[in-house]
């Protein structure tokens, strides 16, 4: 048991300083220790990805597993652009299989026309510690999350949005305002409660 220890071990010490395109050779050879070494670097930010789409602890577990499964079997397709590429597809299959989960288990919905909320000021974000504004996000309605994630974090047009949920992209840019709004309350509210107005 120690010298298995000691084996995963000396892979996660070499993988830090492995770049992708090197890790990238290796899992196309089907180095099984490049598997663990791949799953090591990326799962922790993977899992925090999905998360930001289904909160939900066990429906994330069988995204990652599934998406990981996805990831091995086609990355003799996948093209290497740079560093950063490789973690950037990685993310794409998560949150493809995060958006998957939540349309089969008809969490997204959507109202079309809603009435526009008051603009809510911009509040001091930077005085709030970044799991709270994780867990504030996490709480926003499925649709509203869904659309703020792919705006603010995987930089989607709202015409990107609309085509990837099947919905309006007027529709899109209202779930995002109105999100965005909530989130905006919320900081307010824990500013306010923890006397940092």
């Amino acid at each position: 048991m120690q010298e298995r220890a000691r084996q995963s071990l000396s892979v996660s010490e070499a993988g830090r300083d492995l770049t992708e395109a090197r890790l990238l050779e290796r899992l196309r050879s089907k180095d099984p220790a490049a598997s663990r070494l791949f799953y090591d670097r990326y799962a922790g930010y993977l899992t925090a990805v999905c998360l930001r789409y289904v909160p939900d602890r066990a429906d994330t577990k069988d995204i990652l597993q599934e998406a990981f499964i996805r990831m091995f079997e086609r990355v003799d397709r996948f093209e290497f652009r740079g560093e950063g590429s490789l973690k950037a597809w990685a993310a794409r299959i998560v949150v493809n299989g995060a958006l998957k989960n939540l349309q089969r288990k008809k969490r997204l919905t959507f109202v079309e026309d809603l009435p526009d909320l008051p603009e809510e000021e911009d509040p001091a974000v930077e005085k709030v510690p970044p799991g709270i504004i994780q867990r504030m996000i996490e709480e926003l309605p499925d649709g509203y999350r869904t659309v703020f994630n792919l705006f603010v974090f995987e930089q989607k047009s709202h015409r990107e949005i609309a085509d990837l949920l099947g919905i309006k992209e007027d529709s899109s840019a209202s779930q995002f305002s109105r999100a965005r709004s909530l989130l905006a309350r919320q900081i307010k509210n824990y500013l306010k409660e923890h006397g940092q107005e």
